[in-house]
């Protein structure tokens, strides 16, 4: 039996991929799962022209993130925080902390798990951090710890 997946099953398809299965298997578990459905002629040129929507705004996305990419690539940001006597810092600086100030600096959103520091930056001075945008995507920014003036 023809079938069309609507999710990803793990070992079986991917979204919109077209496969013979058995009756058995789509009847029991792929149909009344919500998996899969029948593939008529109506629903297979359904589905390649969702799939092709899908690949056109796939590269629209990995072209704005690349151009994203080069934006963040070199740029520095500048934190204050409060001290202790001589350089370490009474808090830290997390990666939240990080991307909240890169997202009021460019304009758009970056997510904290994006932000890729080992530990929270507990002393003045500048960090040569990566920001993770997407695969082979890791533009490298300076943060720069600066003493926060009284």
């Amino acid at each position: 039996m023809k079938v069309i997946f609507l999710k990803d099953v793990p070992g079986k398809g991917q979204i919109g991929e077209i496969k013979t299965v058995s009756k058995g298997y789509a009847g029991n578990y792929l149909l009344p799962m919500g998996l899969a459905t029948v593939a008529t002629p109506a629903k297979i040129k359904q589905a390649q022209l969702i799939l092709e929507r899908e690949k056109q705004q796939e590269i629209v996305n990995r072209e704005k993130i690349a151009e994203l990419a080069q934006q963040l690539e070199g740029r520095e940001i500048h934190l204050r925080a409060r001290t202790e006597t001589g350089k370490r810092l009474f808090g830290s600086i997390t990666a939240a902390d990080i991307a909240t100030e890169l997202s009021q600096t460019i304009g758009t959103s970056i997510n904290k798990k994006s932000v890729i520091i080992d530990k929270p930056l507990r002393e003045i001075g500048n960090y040569n951090i990566g920001i993770k945008l997407g695969k082979n995507l890791e533009p490298r920014i300076t943060v720069i710890v600066e003493q926060q003036k009284i």
